[in-house]
């Protein structure tokens, strides 16, 4: 349906593109305001590769539980090291100024009768102990600013970046501008991608990389100068990193395979080439070198995951390594559980089980190749969840294992909300949006009724920030509202949609 200029009078100042860097500042912001200084496994390869082109983390020994040592070759993390080597990238860049701010604060302590005294308001034991034994190492501040940092340049930038991909998918779909900006937006931050952008985290990175396939692949808008190509190589990469991040990331290689393969056969006969294939092949193949050399060069064999050298841990002892066949009870937690379950994460999601109704209807926006696509990684990944046994220890963490799956359901969800009356849709998207907001404010599952708990603390308690809190905590600041950040933010968010656009080219286009 194309956009008509008589109600649109706002954004005719903008061409797409501007819009869609504008989506992208509007994110990267929101999401890098909502910063958690959780400092979670992936971040110690992070830090030796900044600091010594190495992943051996010997000098983060006892740190975390998931650093496991190899005699005579070093330490490592339990797990693939593709979001430590994009979290190392911006450490790396910024060094000189952490490695400052560090000797600054380390000097200032010195002189200090009681340096290495920590105190820290919290009810949980191991994180009083973690920050103790940080601080009395001198990493306390240091491995505040590389997850600082590591989640302003990469996790908030990558995670915009897939809502700018929503938007052009909805744009492609609907021609229609402001409903494109606002689903975006929902996918954004109405959905467990805001709560799981706010640290260094493979799950969320997986549903990047493979969104980022799948749209290389589909190409909803396509140039009519562009190759009708789909873009095999740069594909094929984005799904093989999936597996470097995690090895969860086998599910969407399997998916977006056979989407890959649809997408071959649909071409015409004379456009048809092996080659597209082969393309397509080699960018897997290249992560598989990348992530083979990893674990050849960490633990002497190539194939072997880190799970096949970490201690006995929860749940090792079932199937291989706490990956066993699919349990029920996981898979109902998985979507529904009150810590951890996907669909009380993200209220939002739930439009999905309405599709059986919708696809009844004529005018859907997806194609029944794309529908079948998104059907078949969903359900894969939700079996996939509940084979893997280690899905139980999320109870303290909040959805995380499941988030791959998140863009591809909202792309379900979102096609029954236009369907729905205007008013309906809307209450749906706010509720969501602050179901969510609310998340990613309190983060804390762990406690009563876990998720729930932060939509009862942030209402009545009011407004809160992850890092703010943190340094409240340990005594760094006082209390205070976060109310003027906030209104800074808002400030800055519309500046940036009123000033700038290019009247005249923009408005030559709807002529």
């Amino acid at each position: 349906m194309p956009l008509k200029p008589d109600n649109r009078s706002f954004l005719r100042r903008y061409s797409d593109r501007g819009i869609a860097f504008r989506i992208f500042l509007t994110c990267w912001l929101i999401f890098t305001l909502h910063f958690a200084t959780n400092t979670v496994r992936e971040i110690y390869p992070a830090l030796s590769l900044g600091d010594h082109l190495s992943f051996d983390v010997s000098e983060y020994n006892g740190l975390h539980q998931d650093i496991f040592e190899i005699p005579g070759r070093g330490s490592f993390i339990n797990n693939n090291p593709g979001a430590s080597l994009i979290g190392a990238v911006p450490y790396w860049l910024l060094r000189p100024l952490t490695d400052r701010i560090v000797d600054r604060v380390n000097a200032a302590r010195a002189g200090d009768p009681t340096p290495n005294k920590v105190e820290y308001d919290t009810i949980y034991p191991l994180a009083q102990e973690f920050l103790q034994k940080a601080r009395e190492r001198n990493l306390d501040v240091k491995l505040g600013l590389a997850a600082g940092v590591m989640q302003a340049f990469a996790m908030a930038p990558i995670s915009a970046l897939g809502a700018v991909a929503m938007f052009w998918i909805f744009l492609s779909l609907t021609g229609d501008r402001r409903v494109s900006i606002l689903l975006s937006l929902l996918y954004a931050f109405a959905t467990p991608i805001f709560f799981r952008t706010a640290q260094l985290n493979q799950n969320a990175l997986v549903a990047d990389f493979a969104l980022f396939a799948f749209v290389l692949l589909w190409r909803p808008i396509r140039s009519r100068n562009a190759a009708s190509k789909p873009f095999y190589l740069l594909a094929g990469l984005c799904t093989g990193w999936t597996v470097v991040l995690d090895y969860s990331g086998l599910v969407a290689v399997a998916a977006l395979c056979g989407y890959a393969f649809a997408i071959w056969l649909a071409a015409p006969a004379g456009e048809r080439k092996f080659g597209d294939l082969g393309r397509f092949g080699l960018g897997i193949a290249l992560c598989a070198v990348v992530l083979m050399a990893y674990q050849w060069s960490s633990f002497g064999n190539p194939i072997l995951p880190a799970q096949s050298y970490m201690p006995p841990a929860n749940f090792t002892e079932l199937g291989y390594r706490g990956f066993s066949f699919p349990q029920a009870d996981l898979l109902l937690e998985t979507a529904f559980g009150l810590r951890y379950g996907l669909f009380t994460s993200a209220p939002i999601l739930l439009a999905v089980f309405l599709v059986p109704l919708w696809l009844k209807k004529t005018g859907r926006l997806l194609e029944r190749r794309e529908i079948v696509f998104v059907l078949s990684l969903t359900v894969l990944f939700f079996v996939f969840c509940s084979a893997n046994q280690y899905g139980r220890m999320q109870f303290n963490t909040g959805v995380r294992h499941i988030v791959p799956v998140v863009p591809f359901v909202f792309l379900l969800a979102a096609n029954v909300l236009l369907r729905l009356p205007v008013i309906a849709a809307s209450m749906i998207g706010v509720i969501g949006t602050y179901w969510s907001w609310c998340l990613a404010m309190y983060r804390d599952v762990e406690q009563g009724f876990g998720i729930f708990e932060s939509i009862r603390h942030i209402t009545l308690e009011g407004f809160k920030l992850p890092w703010l809190t943190t340094l409240e905590r340990m005594g760094f600041v006082s209390s205070q509202s976060v109310i003027p950040l906030f209104l800074l933010s808002g400030v800055l968010i519309w500046l940036l949609w009123t000033l700038g656009a290019n009247r005249k080219n923009v408005e030559l286009s709807w002529k």
